[in-house]
């Protein structure tokens, strides 16, 4: 959130600290320009200094803050209605002598010297003044740590956790987290199933402290929820289904890159913090805020390992085709998340099809068995494209619409194969199909991302939960700062 500044005294304002070896420097000038124009000194350490100037304390850096003051010396022109109308940062005698129009300031001192960080910056105390000056006030409930309690422990104790230590959510830590939206903090983002509570973006940003994640990464936790907590998406059933399904986040647009995310070596593994910590923020806003706990509402017999964050960008920029969020409607180039009800990846391997009717016929044969070979036209999938195998298909000038039309007639299995008993498996369908060619998913039940590292002729295929309506749907949301 941006500071509003309090009204200044008119005239010239200037911001110093005794331990700045340029404010030490300037002091003379300040001097000088007493004696020309109107000018009030606001020091940040030290009551006294400078000397003889009737220095004003700021010793609590509330002006500092307010005035957004980051270097010091800085010298402020200040109108009648008290409202900056330009400041210079450090000392420079020309662009002191512009904004004054006093000429020959400081003229025995070095005509340019940089300044120092202002104390108002300084990051052991930056966080405690956002909490002090900022006016927004946290509604959430406060819970009181014993002296001798630990706060780790107490997390885990009050049953807040994942089953890995978390970031205890102090005050501090909060308000520096909402730093990271222009929403405000009371605004409703969604009401989180199981329990339908109303979630706040403060619920989120304390959520996004435990998870580990930084500020940047909050408006991209926050698009996440809003998908998740949809009739479309349906988490209540995510959680309740004893599949081992759950949310997967995929985030396209520049954001992606700005936030320091992975889409290259080891795409769904460990090692990336905004990947990781983005989906495990997502994770505890259900289990804390909505209620959805492991053995409660959670009733997965074995879940994945991807419940605990499961989180990726797609790579765009080295694709050869255009990102998922544009298959899914949204404008290219726009920041979105799209969440898919997945359970873990499985590796696809095909080392040596160099022409792309052999590569699509690999991926057929292993879509085939997502879930059940006869498991059709009930679950959707994921299918994640590496870039070694993506290659194959820009060679030959295949677009995706083009690939997953084949990949659709590829997967269209005649209805005995289908059948109950056929195969010596007692799984499968009523007699009926029997003579029908029905295809394995949904016509829009298939989508395809690029991603991973540049070395190995692997895909991966996620398999979904309950297709459609009955089940969960793709959704897919624009990330607002």
């Amino acid at each position: 959130m941006t500071p509003i500044a309090p009204p200044l005294p008119a005239g010239f304002v200037a911001f110093v600290k005794r331990d700045c070896p340029t404010c030490e420097l300037v002091a003379p000038a300040l001097a000088q320009l007493r004696g020309e124009v109107d000018l009030t000194v606001y020091t940040q350490d030290d009551v006294t200094f400078p000397e003889g100037l009737e220095p004003v304390d700021d010793t609590s850096l509330e002006v500092s803050w307010h005035c957004e003051i980051e270097v010091v010396p800085t010298l402020v022109r200040v109108g009648n209605d008290g409202v900056e109308q330009a400041r210079v940062v450090g000392w420079h005698r020309p662009e002191w002598e512009e904004l004054t129009g006093v000429v020959g300031i400081g003229g025995e001192l070095p005509e340019s010297r940089p300044g120092c960080g202002s104390l108002s910056v300084d990051p052991d105390i930056a966080p405690d003044l956002l909490v002090r000056f900022s006016g927004a006030k946290l509604r959430s409930r406060r819970v009181e740590i014993a002296s001798f309690e630990d706060e780790m422990e107490a997390l885990f104790d009050r049953g807040w956790t994942d089953g890995l230590p978390v970031i205890p959510p102090t005050e501090r830590r909060v308000h520096a987290m909402l730093e990271g939206t222009t929403r405000s903090s009371d605004e409703i983002v969604a009401v989180a199933p199981p329990d339908l509570v109303e979630c706040t973006v403060e619920k989120v940003a304390i959520n996004a402290v435990m998870a580990g994640c930084r500020p940047e990464y909050l408006p991209v936790v926050i698009a996440a929820v809003e998908a998740l907590c949809t009739d479309e998406f349906n988490i209540h059933g995510v959680l309740a289904t004893t599949m081992p399904a759950g949310p997967v986040v995929i985030v396209n647009g520049p954001i992606r890159r700005a936030i320091g995310m992975n889409s290259d070596i080891n795409v769904f593994g460990q090692g990336n913090r905004a990947n990781l910590s983005i989906g495990r923020a997502v994770q505890l806003v259900i289990r804390n805020v909505g209620g959805g706990r492991p053995g409660a509402v959670d009733r997965a017999t074995f879940g994945n390992p991807g419940k605990l964050s499961f989180c990726f960008p797609e790579d765009e920029e080295g694709s050869p085709w255009q990102p998922l969020s544009v298959d899914r409607g949204a404008v290219a180039g726009q920041n979105t998340v799209t969440v898919f009800a997945g359970e873990g990846p499985r590796n696809i391997v095909d080392q040596l099809s160099r022409d792309p009717e052999s590569l699509a016929k690999s991926f057929a044969v292993n879509l085939r068995t997502l879930h059940h070979p006869k498991a059709v036209m009930a679950f959707d999938c994921l299918l994640a494209v590496s870039p070694e195998h993506a290659r194959v298909f820009r060679e030959a000038s295949w677009s995706k619409e083009q690939l997953v039309e084949r990949l659709h007639e590829l997967l269209l299995i005649p209805g005995e194969e289908l059948v109950r008993g056929a195969g010596g498996i007692l799984e499968g369908l009523p007699e009926g199909v029997a003579g029908k060619m029905i295809p394995k998913f949904r016509p829009d039940g298939l989508l395809i991302v690029h991603c991973g590292g540049g070395a190995g002729l692997f895909s991966a295929m996620i398999g979904g939960w309950a297709a459609g309506a009955i089940g969960s749907q793709p959704v897919t949301r624009e990330i607002q700062s």
